[in-house]
């Protein structure tokens, strides 16, 4: 016999008396049944029931206990209250709403009282807010156990993802001061095409023709960016260029990227147990993936001592490789990754570093999200070689800022430098020729 959805039941018998105080405001009654409904529920049974008999019972007691509160209220205001209680037993409580709403690109959460939301490139505040600390806790734990991470006093920052490859970043007391902070990046269901970033004008068809030529002809490149640039959607593009016929193998902190390839092996980093040891870094997992016979070798971002890893790699038979990372522009990108190659090997001279990247790295894209919030492609760069200590860059493609109109829009053109790439040798080779026009002057108003 299953086991009971619902627990605590009052005692039955006469009827309760009208509430002698005024009728209070929805949310307050609606946070009032909300609590009593918890508080009854056998949530253990819950977790097993179909769901389709769980919706059944909470939906009778629900109705009950607006019953009970003496408030009437509409048939709508009812679904809404079931609504909400459904999102709190099967999914992720307030965010829910948000998560359905696929014109939202991220969710900010400030402690259980104040929740922004980026939509059309503008964070606004809304009115939607949690319980208490508690209950946004709860909503947390159930995100991050899901991917089997954890988050408490020894483990106070964690990083997850939800089903549908949105990134989640959680802080807790006593690192967040005043209460937990969540923050969820969120991906369309269907990532954007090649073909999408030209229609949003993100960059043009000679830009992405080139960059197409790129990957095919197994150079390596580097995307540069801010945060919320756009960088794992690009990646994402470009990675779709590589043939059915190779073997990718993708490394992540959290793993985000969704390659359509077939022969694609994943790995994700893994944080230290509740001992504080069995982490395992991207840098092990680099090392790993050259034993695993890879034709391409995908970072999802390089942020430490991996970097001097990935850059042997692409030096060592693994042409073709993508990897990001956070940096203004491209120069400072060069800077990032050399920075990086000294916190895993000291003793390396500055040189002997600038060679490695030099001859390691192709292409330097450089991806910036604008002040009225949208996100192009402002640079396309080649590195050529090395002049005494310093790293020699050519520009080929870029993105001129003009002004902003009355409207807040961004007034920009983009235009081919007119240098044509040392690249184009190697695409030559690999029987693509770029017509001579591709780097030529020509500029598109934005």
């Amino acid at each position: 016999m299953s086991a009971p959805l619902t627990v605590n039941q009052p005692p039955a018998g006469g009827a309760r008396p009208a509430p002698q105080a005024p009728r209070p405001q929805y949310l307050e009654l609606k946070a009032n049944v909300h609590r009593k409904l918890l508080n009854r529920l056998n949530l253990e049974a819950l977790a097993s029931a179909e769901r389709a008999r769980a919706e059944g019972e909470i939906r009778t007691l629900l109705f009950d206990l607006i019953a009970e509160e003496g408030t009437p209220l509409s048939m709508s205001e009812r679904e809404a209250v079931f609504a909400d209680i459904i999102d709190e037993v099967f999914g992720l409580g307030p965010l829910e709403p948000l998560l359905r709403d696929p014109g939202i690109s991220d969710i900010l959460v400030n402690t259980y009282k104040h929740v922004y939301v980026e939509k059309a490139g503008k964070l606004d505040r809304l009115p939607t807010t949690f319980q208490d600390d508690k209950h946004l806790m709860r909503v947390i734990d159930r995100i991050v156990s899901g991917v089997g991470r954890r988050v408490d006093d020894s483990s106070p920052m964690v990083d997850a993802r939800l089903p549908d490859g949105s990134r989640v970043n959680a802080i807790i007391p006593p690192l967040a001061v005043d209460g937990p902070l969540l923050s969820i990046r969120r991906f369309p269901a269907e990532r954007l095409k090649a073909e999408a970033l030209v229609t949003i004008r993100s960059l043009t068809r000679p830009m992405l023709e080139f960059l197409e030529h790129c990957v095919r002809a197994r150079l390596n490149m580097l995307i540069s960016g801010g945060t919320g640039a756009g960088k794992t959607t690009l990646l994402n593009v470009l990675s779709s260029f590589i043939s059915e016929r190779e073997r990718i193998v993708t490394i992540e902190d959290a793993a985000e990227l969704q390659l359509h390839q077939e022969h694609v092996a994943r790995l994700e980093t893994r944080p230290p147990n509740v001992e504080g040891k069995g982490a395992i870094k991207q840098r092990q997992l680099l090392v790993n993936a050259l034993r695993m016979r890879p034709d391409r070798i995908v970072v999802g971002e390089t942020r430490g001592e991996e970097a001097l890893d990935m850059l042997q790699a692409m030096n060592t038979g693994h042409d073709g490789s993508l990897t990001t990372v956070h940096a203004n522009t491209p120069r400072d990108a060069l800077s990032r990754i050399e920075t990086m190659i000294a916190m895993g090997a000291t003793n390396l001279p500055e040189r002997a570093m600038r060679q490695q990247i030099a001859s390691a790295i192709q292409v330097v894209i450089q991806q910036s999200r604008l002040s009225d919030g949208t996100r192009k492609v402002t640079s396309i760069s080649e590195i050529t070689g090395m002049e005494g200590d310093v790293i020699t860059m050519q520009e080929i493609f870029l993105f001129e800022k003009l002004g902003v109109n009355s409207e807040g829009k961004v007034i920009g053109r983009f235009r081919a430098t007119g240098v044509r790439p040392k690249a184009c040798e190697r695409l030559k080779a690999s029987g693509v020729i770029l017509p001579p026009d591709m780097f030529e002057g020509v500029t598109e108003v934005r």
